[in-house]
């Protein structure tokens, strides 16, 4: 099994057919990518590379990334993602953990060269032109040979609370998801297009793989990165665009058609699915996101231990409205897709009965291998054969899991859990709040209590006895915040989570200064 032969099926089906674009212009045909990627995987097996070796892929969004990983697959080598905002040091770490012995890397993130690396190629020198330069048919270059357990892609964890662990996706592992698209996500044609606008070293590159199962485009932003004028432009010039995006992306999206006066027609003819998932979307979000831009949107719900494959909430249930339990569906993140079983269980593992909140289980063949050179974290996290999320949730009679928070983030006052999201989805409701995260905070009576960061929108003059005033009207009083905290923005990570970590820090810095100043 070798997710290569995707690309040699399309190469030899239609070797002209536009593949990947860079902005609205075509950078390689199927057949081309495919010369290149064989081209790069002969030189990295005659550098001595392995089958089973790790390379770092540390660049910008860029269409070469494309082409290298599908090199490094053909040469049967672990490709080693790594987001480009990284600082290089903390690259480093990775590079030592994972053994990798070359790295590709575009010169604005990695503009020295990396410790513990034999070889860096940019992938904009004349050396990635010579290495990606075909010099036979690309039908004439083997592939190495993979079995279905061989690992494909080594994902390294956010490592918000500590060091990154490296997860390990195999080939079924890929396989299994790419396939899986179709089922529960979306169809895709052959003159469909795919956007990379959030980091192809996540979720968004990961869907590189069933668009190329479809033959359709690929297409990188000119700019890289997320600029809603441009994702809207190039949507009108290549034809309605699908992409993966986290709720952030999907709000910026939303408030440039707003503020363009964009109709759902509009929104259509730049956009055909947009894929959600990777942090909390809020009921509040989208309702604004379908009021706006239309039936546009389908949510996702997985971990990078088990790559975007564990509940979908389709296109079909978010536009049935006239579904008597429809806003409880659209505040939950769908139903288990199909090649896994999903469980809510407690802390033994046993199934919970409808409605209540356990830990979330899923099992199937989109499950991680394990952690790379850690066992005990592995044990921890696959247990009994299933993998144990860390998130909490429960279950509705139809199957549709609600997330409550990471297991971490459960508050416990006085006896009592408090959910954040619950509370969170309030405070979104109150005139003049942009965003919101809710973290427990030490308190000497109760164990917890509730404190809420809060980030008000332009102009608005909203205060906390007025926002205490907004959740006893709509929750009940133990879980309401006892503190409020208002401020500029919340601190997130590069997928647009929020760093509840670094808000517990800056909690107990401030409470630290008060202390002192008694």
């Amino acid at each position: 099994m070798s997710l290569v032969q995707a690309l040699l099926r399309q190469a030899h089906l239609a070797p002209d057919r536009p593949a990947i674009f860079f902005g609205p212009q075509e950078w390689a045909s199927y057949g081309e990518w495919a010369a290149r990627s064989a081209a790069l995987a002969d030189r990295l097996h005659g550098a001595g590379l392995q089958p089973g070796e790790r390379v770092l892929v540390f660049m910008r969004n860029h269409p070469r990334y494309l082409e290298v990983l599908w090199a490094l697959w053909w040469a049967g080598l672990v490709a080693v993602p790594v987001n480009a905002k990284l600082h290089p040091r903390e690259v480093e770490w990775i590079v030592g953990n994972a053994q990798a012995r070359w790295g590709f890397v575009t010169a604005d993130v990695a503009p020295t060269a990396l410790a513990g690396l034999e070889r860096q190629i940019d992938v904009n020198s004349h050396d990635a032109e010579a290495l990606l330069a075909p010099a036979a048919p690309f039908d004439t270059v083997p592939v190495a040979e993979r079995a279905p357990h061989d690992l494909a892609w080594l994902f390294y964890t956010s490592g918000t609370t500590g060091r990154p662990k490296g997860v390990m996706l195999t080939h079924r592992n890929l396989m299994t998801m790419g396939l899986t698209y179709f089922v529960d996500v979306d169809p895709v044609a052959a003159d469909d297009a795919i956007v990379y606008a959030a980091p192809m070293s996540h979720g968004a590159g990961l869907y590189a793989i069933p668009h190329l199962m479809a033959g359709a485009r690929h297409v990188v932003p000119a700019s890289g990165g997320v600029d809603p004028a441009e994702l809207f432009a190039l949507g009108q010039a290549l034809g309605g665009l699908s992409t993966f995006a986290a709720p952030t992306i999907v709000n910026r999206l939303v408030e440039h058609a707003r503020q363009e006066g964009l109709d759902h027609a509009a929104c259509a003819r730049a956009f055909k699915t947009i894929v959600y998932g990777g942090a909390p979307m809020y009921l509040a979000d989208i309702q604004r996101a379908l009021a706006v831009m239309g039936p546009r949107f389908v949510q996702i719900y997985g971990q990078g231990e088990t790559p975007m494959v564990a509940t979908a909430l389709s296109r079909a249930h978010l536009a049935d409205t006239a579904h008597p339990r429809y806003l409880e569906r659209i505040a939950s993140v769908g139903v288990a897709q199909t090649p896994v079983q999903l469980r809510v269980a407690d802390a033994d593992g046993r199934a919970l009965p409808p409605g209540e909140v356990g830990e979330v289980l899923v099992r199937g063949d989109s499950v991680m291998a394990g952690y790379w050179q850690s066992p005990e974290a592995t044990a921890a996290a696959l247990r009994g054969g299933w993998l144990w999320t860390g998130d909490l949730g429960s279950l509705d009679a139809d199957g549709f899991l609600t997330l409550k928070d990471r297991s971490k983030d459960l508050i416990i006052s006085g006896g009592s859990n408090i959910y954040p999201r619950e509370v969170e989805e309030v405070l979104l409701t109150a005139p003049g709040v942009a965003e919101v995260a809710v973290v427990g905070a030490p308190d000497a009576e109760w164990g917890e209590a509730v404190l809420a960061f809060v980030v008000l929108q332009a102009g608005a003059t909203t205060t906390p006895e007025s926002l205490d005033q907004h959740c006893l009207a709509q929750m009940a009083r133990f879980k309401r915040p006892k503190h409020y905290q208002m401020v500029q923005a919340l601190p997130k990570n590069d997928y647009g989570k929020v760093l509840k970590t670094a808000l517990r820090v800056q909690w107990q810095a401030l409470a630290d200064a008060a202390s002192n100043r008694r």
